[in-house]
């Protein structure tokens, strides 16, 4: 199955429980229904990219990178690259690299979406179509910082850091129902 393929069958089978949510996952399958390409950065009307929500094992703390080119706490996550053949596994392989912990576990399903406008590795504005994953690091697991980040920090799911207020929901989303306080 291509990613293209990946990304229609998991947006089809999600069901968010927030209506706003389901009109982006609407958008999100159109989008893809119009571009084949919607997959790779190449494409200049907007891509999906894949995020990790990396929550530590007890679901209290949040993994969030100091991003160097927005000047911001974000939870981790980036392009998907060609040999990515689901939406799930960029959105692994992105928590695995910027954090640089082993032995990371995923979601079946996306927790939240989200559509931005960026100027990306492109060079041109453009819009990311964000599908982000809920992420759980192995007890005792400590970050290392790579050169995508200027910062890498846990954070308690219920105290974020300034300035990433916009985040709030996101997180809410990927804490499992009891955990973080």
């Amino acid at each position: 199955m291509s990613l293209h393929a990946d990304a229609v069958a998991t947006l089809d089978a999600w069901r968010p429980t927030v209506p706003s949510q389901e009109s982006l996952r609407q958008a999100f399958l159109g989008f893809l229904a119009a571009r084949e390409d919607a997959c790779q950065r190449s494409c200049a009307a907007g891509h999906l990219t894949a995020s990790a929500v990396l929550l530590d094992h007890t679901g209290s703390r949040v993994l969030l990178t100091l991003h160097p080119r927005v000047g911001r706490w974000l939870q981790l996550g980036g392009h998907c690259e060609p040999a990515d053949v689901s939406l799930a596994g960029a959105a692994l392989r992105e928590a695995a690299e910027e954090s640089g912990i082993d032995g990371l576990r995923i979601g079946d399903a996306p927790v939240h979406l989200d559509v931005h406008p960026i100027t990306c590795s492109l060079g041109v504005p453009t819009r990311h179509f964000d599908v982000r994953y809920a992420v759980h690091a192995p007890p005792g697991a400590e970050p290392v910082r790579s050169d995508e980040s200027d910062d890498l920090r846990w954070w308690p799911v219920d105290a974020l850091p300034a300035g990433s207020e916009d985040l709030a929901d996101l997180v809410k989303a990927a804490v499992p129902v009891g955990a973080g306080h």
